[in-house]
């Protein structure tokens, strides 16, 4: 699924609660919005809708960025968990799109096994 949302914490954190709890995608993928600047608050609104947050994926996209500019260390995007749905951000520039994606493509699969196997053994009562 692919949509542009405005810069609007609670816009974005529905349209993530919408795929994640209804839609039950396994991985979404956020662009843009993680810089320093006022409007960029794509980090802010998946926190609010994050059950936990996964520090290390973010802190390897960092790092890896961290190889081509040290601009990368600027990037606020985030990584968690919202029931099955494992969410993260990434920058908005396709070069460090591509860049941090390689950086943990090779986890994924077995993080999103891990959460959709915890939630199957052990779900949350409504």
């Amino acid at each position: 699924q692919n949509e542009v949302v405005p810069d609007e914490v609670n816009v974005i954190s529905g349209v993530l609660k919408r795929w994640a709890d209804i839609d039950k995608l396994d991985l979404i993928v956020t662009t843009g919005a993680t810089s320093l600047t006022a409007r960029d608050i794509m980090p802010e609104a998946t926190i609010a809708v994050l059950d936990k947050l996964i520090p290390g994926i973010a802190e390897a996209m960092r790092i890896e960025g961290m190889k081509f500019t040290p601009m990368a260390m600027l990037s606020r995007g985030v990584a968690g968990i919202r029931g099955s749905t494992l969410i993260l951000n990434l920058p908005g520039s396709p070069k460090a799109v591509k860049e941090n994606l390689g950086a943990v493509l090779s986890v994924l699969q077995h993080a999103i096994e891990m959460i959709q196997n915890d939630v199957h053994q052990h779900p949350t009562s409504p």
